[in-house]
């Protein structure tokens, strides 16, 4: 998601048992991948601090996808995510790059549809029913329109890349649960935030449930690692450099969607080998 120039973004889901198997059997498939990473800023890299590959999308070597295909070595690598990112702005301007050819595909979309942008912008802002009203109508949306949208791009990302797994990653928390001693917003908002990004993940397993693709849920993966933790992995508002709030750093990158990414990645590519096997 971004956060717009004040704000400036049951599925396979991802177990245990998929790491241990992704250990094992990644390295050995992702030679021959063929891989494209699409998505939102939360793909991009935007929060890394640095966009040494695109500065216009913010899209980072210290990215989630950018750090897999380091890894990973695959056969090829299309980083085509960018900022601010829509589900139509996938469809317009990014699934060109899926083809018959590739094999794995990444996506994290939906925040900037559900406006948790100019959400953000309402909290951070405005008074606690400011926020509650604002987070009612982005949970709304999420819950009503956004399924349309998401079925229609993954059935056209299904249709350009038939041969390709899909990996579709979600949305951490943004604070504790205890924040008592938190600065900043109010209790009230925190949980009415975690709330919403509970609706937009569960919205999004649910579309990639009905496409077949991987769910990878980070949530898990940020617990204690959200703001107020004193372990961040996650910038707040920052009025010195607007775009990179509420987004994962590079250590949110590193060790939060990385992980849960490589083990998505590597259950769907195992699933793809088996099948051919």
């Amino acid at each position: 998601m971004k956060f717009p120039r004040l704000v400036a973004s049951t599925a396979c889901a991802v177990s245990l048992a998929a790491a241990a198997v992704t250990a094992a059997t990644s390295p050995a498939f992702a030679s021959s991948t063929n891989y494209v990473a699409l998505g939102d800023s939360y793909s991009s890299g935007t929060g890394t601090g640095s966009y040494d590959l695109d500065s216009g999308c913010q899209r980072s070597s210290k990215a989630y996808a950018s750090l897999w295909a380091s890894s990973h070595s695959p056969a090829s690598f299309k980083f085509v995510a960018c900022s601010g990112a829509k589900t139509g702005d996938v469809l317009n301007n990014q699934i060109s790059a899926l083809s018959s050819s590739t094999t794995l595909a990444s996506i994290s979309i939906g925040g900037n549809d559900a406006g948790f942008a100019s959400t953000m912008q309402t909290c951070v802002l405005g008074s606690d029913q400011d926020c509650l009203n604002a987070v009612a109508s982005a949970e709304s949306y999420a819950r009503n329109t956004l399924p349309g949208n998401l079925n229609n791009l993954f059935s056209t990302m299904r249709n350009r890349a038939p041969s390709a797994r899909f990996v579709v990653l979600d949305y951490p928390h943004l604070y504790i649960t205890n924040d008592t001693f938190c600065v900043g917003m109010s209790h009230t908002k925190h949980v009415a935030l975690n709330q919403a990004a509970d609706v937009l993940d569960g919205v999004i397993g649910t579309a990639t449930s009905n496409a077949g693709f991987t769910f990878a849920d980070v949530r898990g993966q940020f617990s204690g690692h959200e703001l107020c933790s004193g372990d961040n992995w996650l910038h707040a508002v920052n009025f010195t450099d607007i775009g990179s709030s509420y987004h994962p750093t590079a250590t949110g990158h590193a060790s939060g969607y990385l992980p849960v990414f490589t083990s998505g990645a590597g259950a769907a590519l195992a699933k793809s080998h088996a099948k051919d096997s």
